[in-house]
């Protein structure tokens, strides 16, 4: 049974107290026995299992353990790095309390009150540092596989979205740079998504400025190169700001198939195009005579900048206001649908990318890249993203009428992860009893019922 240190002992039986109820005296202490503060990682444990990521991220590593010493499997490792991610728990010290915790012994598959617990921090530290550039670039393939894997047949046409966020370092680490744009040193990691589904695709870590177009293609030409593995029929849009507008970017898109929206910076040349600025004199006219605050307009034209291979389909939203002219641009490889479908229904979509982004770093704070090496940080980017996909999995499980099937992580691990329960063993058997006024308690039945893996 696991035993706690003298300290903890001490901890534990000292009482404390609350104010008075009708006159009755209340005392509490830390001595309710073998209780988990979250009964909902049995949750995640069963969709682990039934996507195999911990497995599949196990695998791409060397382990050049003794197999007859070793305690904690690789994948158990894992599992429980990205359990605890999931939970709330996003740095790896937070395992040394945890490693007895009922709750997580029993998601990977330990007995409660016997045997040894979970890793501790300095094994989650050494595995995390352990990958070379070669495994991690292994294990990033093999998240495209997650992905992939996640339809049950391949799509008939996908839109992924690319972009970059700023993620602040904490000090002269590798691949940190100054960016000034942000005004602070920083990675700019680059995140691609499934944006209609919620899917993660992948995540990069890279140095703090902006990727050039030679970089942006081959990070895009290695992700379609993945996909088609899985996909050789699938058509693919790319989708992105005018970081991804690049000309060497468009290019191998056009040579390899792929379909682009990309956001286009303005400049002297469009802003004199001749359609374009027909539609803007005719919008603003419109505004003035309508004596509207605001009104927009669509236009289009074929544009070829002097560093591009050919002209390619250029839209502008034209926005005439009291304020004045605003004119936003995006070039595309899409020749049907209208200018105002392609701005405001396809360009204008991939904000939703800023979300996931949002609830990928905030949420499930992958911004935590403190290590002094790169590949560490990485490693960590893709724990991050697996404890991403666990959360992810969950949420689809939820009946679509129900309010949580559209919830954020964070309220979905407040409802569903952070339910206490009190684990019971005998010597048949484990029973695990939930808090009777959980209010969440028909929903986590289903979801315990639904994401059991099929027999076999």
């Amino acid at each position: 049974m696991p035993q706690a240190t003298p300290a903890m002992n001490d901890d534990i039986a000292s009482p404390f107290g609350f104010p008075a109820v009708i006159g009755k005296k209340v005392t509490a202490a830390f001595d309710g026995g073998r209780l988990t503060s979250d009964g909902g990682v049995l949750l995640l444990a069963q969709a682990e299992r039934a996507m195999g990521i911990c497995r599949r991220l196990a695998g791409c590593i060397a382990d050049p353990r003794d197999p007859g010493r070793v305690v904690h499997r690789l994948d158990d490792i894992l599992r429980a790095r990205v359990f605890a991610i999931a939970c709330g728990y996003e740095d790896a010290d937070d395992l040394d309390a945890l490693r007895d915790d009922p709750g997580f012994r029993l998601a990977l598959g330990k007995l409660p009150e016997s045997g040894a617990g979970l890793a501790s921090q300095p094994t989650m530290s050494r595995w995390e540092n352990a990958p070379t550039t070669r495994e991690l670039a292994r294990r990033m393939a093999q998240m495209i596989g997650v992905y992939c894997a996640s339809y049950p047949a391949p799509p008939t046409a996908v839109t992924l979205d690319i972009d970059d966020t700023c993620d602040v370092v904490h000090g002269y680490q590798q691949l940190s740079f100054w960016n000034g744009h942000h005004g602070e040193r920083c990675f700019l990691p680059i995140h691609v998504y499934d944006t209609a589904t919620g899917r993660p695709v992948a995540m990069l870590l890279r140095t703090g400025k902006t990727p050039s177009g030679t970089e942006a293609a081959g990070h895009i030409r290695r992700l379609v190169r993945h996909i088609r593995r899985y996909w050789p029929d699938t058509g693919i849009t790319i989708r992105g700001d005018g970081h991804y507008g690049r000309p060497e970017v468009m290019a191998f898109c056009e040579a390899a198939g792929i379909d682009f929206v990309f956001g286009l910076p303005t400049n002297a040349a469009l802003r004199a195009e001749p359609a374009i600025v027909a539609a803007a004199d005719a919008c603003a006219v419109r505004r003035a005579e309508r004596q509207a605050p605001v009104l927009r307009s669509y236009a289009e034209a074929r544009y070829g900048a002097k560093s591009w291979n050919r002209q390619r389909r250029v839209v502008a939203r034209i926005e005439a206001s009291t304020l004045g002219m605003d004119i936003r641009y995006v070039v595309t490889s899409l020749a049907t649908g209208s200018a105002e479908h392609i701005y405001d229904t396809l360009y204008c979509a991939r904000g939703q990318a800023e979300n996931l982004i949002k609830r990928h770093k905030s949420q499930l704070a992958s911004d935590r890249t403190s290590c002094r090496s790169a590949n560490a940080n990485q490693m960590r980017l893709i724990l991050h993203t697996a404890a991403y996909w666990l959360m992810w999995r969950v949420q689809q499980a939820i009946p679509r009428t129900l309010a949580l099937a559209t919830a954020e992580f964070v309220t979905l691990r407040l409802r569903l992860l952070k339910v206490a329960a009190r684990v019971i063993e005998s010597a048949s058997r484990i029973r695990v009893a939930f808090a009777s006024a959980c209010p969440d308690a028909n929903i986590f039945r289903a979801l315990a019922t639904g994401l059991r893996p099929a027999p076999t």
